[in-house]
């Protein structure tokens, strides 16, 4: 099931909901009746707009959004590739708080002159003029939230592109994530401190700290894979198919070879589609074994060449969701690439750095 569903698409960008995204609107709507829903538009709003608001300058940049997802937390936008230099990436975190609090301030006097000083510096969700002045701090809120220096947050980021500028991209990181590990573990005392305990500050506490975790390890694979090519750990034999070839023989070439994913070739040699361990699965599923290779390949995939650096590839095969990538040099293929291949480089070069 999946744990995220769209509901628009804005400048080619899809929007989704995690699922776990539900529980505010029933939740506000228990404190707070239809004026909990209400803010809970706005939040959504607001969250959707920061995230967008780093989408369309990453955009700028020529990097790829595929979607932004919200979470009760949050939001996540995923993005293609990262940004290729500190500027970019300081350019890009600090647009979404940016965002906030301009739009924070252009709101400020009018609402001020409508609702009145008092409501809108302390607001009552219990009334309708509370609830819009109640909305009305998520932006500034969201703000300086999203600037404090724990990475993954925006300021967390920002510190590292900053950091950069001096120093290396790894040490950077490593400097933000440990950052980001102070903030949980404040996080964390403050939520179990409190009576009763603030499970949604716990939770923020434990996203932060997974998230500034993964994306130490994300860095250190990247800086390892940036000095390998592709054609340092190109395999020199690979299977392929044909387009006529059945999903029955596809079956029995897998049983024999740890390959997982085949490229399919035309009648003149050349490439003309993926077929993945996953399709062949479905069809054996469906009872489909008759069916061809080329009833059942994807004919739109990632590629690369055999000089592209291991690092960029990986961001492929991963933002792809793909498990192998093939390796076609002016137009003729020379092999496949797979997220095992680059996992066992990495694991070799991380031993020996160990040792």
């Amino acid at each position: 099931m999946k744990s995220s569903f769209k509901i628009l698409r804005v400048f080619s960008i899809d929007i989704e909901i995690h699922i776990s995204f539900l529980v505010l609107p029933l939740f506000f709507f228990f404190l707070y009746g239809i004026k909990g829903i209400f803010i809970i538009i706005a939040i959504f709003t607001c969250v959707a707009a920061h995230e967008l608001t780093h989408s369309l300058v990453a955009k700028s940049y020529n990097i790829r959004v595929d979607k932004i997802t919200l979470l009760p937390i949050g939001g996540i936008a995923t993005m293609r590739s990262a940004p290729q230099n500190p500027k970019q990436e300081l350019a890009i975190s600090i647009s979404g708080p940016i965002f906030n609090i301009v739009l924070a301030l252009l709101l400020y006097l009018p609402l001020k002159s409508i609702l009145g000083a008092a409501t809108l510096m302390h607001p009552n969700p219990r009334t309708w003029s509370g609830a819009i002045a109640y909305a009305y701090w998520v932006n500034p809120i969201l703000a300086g939230f999203n600037l404090l220096p724990a990475f993954p947050m925006d300021g967390g980021r920002v510190l590292r592109s900053l950091l950069a500028l001096k120093l290396s991209y790894k040490k950077a990181t490593k400097i933000a994530v440990v950052f980001g590990y102070v903030f949980a573990v404040v996080f964390a005392f403050i939520a179990l401190s409190t009576q009763p305990p603030n499970f949604l500050l716990l939770l923020i506490a434990l996203f932060i700290f997974s998230a500034a975790s993964q994306e130490q390890a994300t860095v250190s694979l990247r800086s390892t894979l940036n000095k390998i090519r592709v054609k340092d750990i190109l395999p020199e034999r690979f299977a392929n198919l044909r387009l006529q070839t059945p999903i029955s023989e596809a079956v029995s070439t897998m049983l024999h070879i740890a390959q997982e994913d085949f490229p399919v070739l035309d009648d003149s040699g050349k490439m003309a589609g993926l077929l993945t361990r996953d399709r062949v699965a479905l069809a054996l599923q469906n009872r489909e074994e008759l069916k061809t290779a080329s009833d059942l390949m994807i004919k739109e995939f990632p590629q690369t060449t055999s000089q592209e650096m291991l690092s960029s590839v990986f961001v492929k095969i991963q933002s792809g969701n793909f498990k192998a990538i093939p390796v076609i040099d002016n137009g003729l293929l020379k092999g496949i690439v797979t997220l095992e291949d680059i996992k066992r480089v990495y694991a070799l070069f991380a031993k020996e750095k160990g040792r």
